[in-house]
């Protein structure tokens, strides 16, 4: 079990963001990140695969989460997408990495959607689990079928102040349960679970999910810093670089290949998958599918 050490940090727009860095430091370089509940061991096992193929892979923790901090404490702990991508834009500016492969799922693969639609250059490709990963804040009150209304218990718990309550008593509990029932066929041991819980234990994380589950619904404001990027992002962009998309066939939160449906958003090279197997936790379930589909837009980029 591979335990992502030692730890950098820089300081990137409102954050010194801590990250794990591997592979040599000129090598082609990719940007993993990872989703809420999780942290950056959910690429314990891509990250040795795709610096062994000569690329320069950087694992960030994001806001919220592990050794990542606020610069400020007067600045708002927004969980809003908009401060997702911007917090992925103001790493690259601040490690000087020009065009990246980006790859998330989750939160993580949000932030990863958001800069390939809204700054491409920056983008030399995308691997995305759940496919357009971009929220449409307007329609939010729109019901889905009550098979996945069912699935998203978890954020309308989180839309009082009982299920804020509930995250900062019962974190790993609650945080274990939703690993367990978002991917029923992965059987992880105790230890992963509380490597990767350690960083809940971040000042800033229940603030931080707390607001990005009721602001994707419209139910609080976003912080105004971030308000150009939003009203961006309500336009729904397209994705104009080439991408990668990927299901969990035993997803238990997102239906799966459901997100088979978002490929009018993207309008240069896409290749959609649904990996047998796999529930939410895609890279840490199935290491190998994931570093091939980073490793795959690499190769074309090269062409």
């Amino acid at each position: 079990m591979h335990t992502m050490t030692p730890i950098r940090h820089v300081k990137a727009g409102v954050l010194d963001i801590a990250y794990h860095e591997s592979g040599p430091a000129e090598g082609r370089p990719v940007v993993l990140m990872h989703g809420f509940p999780y942290d950056i061991h959910a690429y314990a096992e891509v990250a040795p695969i795709l610096a062994a193929e000569n690329c320069r892979v950087i694992v960030p923790y994001m806001r919220g989460y592990g050794p990542t901090r606020f610069l400020h404490d007067d600045t708002p702990r927004s969980g809003e997408q908009a401060a997702f991508g911007a917090d992925l834009l103001a790493l690259l500016d601040a490690l000087s990495i020009e065009r990246p492969v980006l790859a998330g799922y989750d939160w993580g693969g949000r932030a990863c959607c958001i800069v390939a639609a809204l700054w491409p250059e920056r983008c030399a490709g995308l691997v995305s689990q759940n496919g357009y990963n971009i929220q449409d804040i307007a329609n939010s009150g729109q019901p889905a079928s009550p098979q996945t209304e069912q699935r998203l218990w978890y954020q309308y718990y989180f839309h009082g102040e009982r299920g804020r309550a509930g995250l900062s008593q019962n974190r790993r509990a609650l945080c274990d349960l939703l690993w367990r029932t978002w991917s029923p066929t992965w059987h992880f041991d105790p230890a992963s679970f509380e490597r990767s819980a350690a960083a809940f234990d971040n000042p800033d994380f229940v603030e931080v999910v707390i607001h990005s589950y009721r602001h994707r619904f419209a139910l609080v404001a976003g912080d105004p810093v971030y308000e150009s990027i939003e009203r961006r992002l309500a336009a729904q962009p397209p994705i104009t670089v080439p991408a990668i998309t990927l299901d969990g066939a035993d997803d238990g939160v997102m239906v799966p290949g459901g997100t088979q449906r978002h490929a009018s958003h993207f309008k240069a090279f896409h290749r959609h998958a649904l990996v047998t197997g796999a529930g939410h936790n895609l890279p840490q379930e199935k290491p190998q599918v994931f570093a091939d589909a980073v490793l795959e837009l690499l190769e074309g980029d090269k062409q």
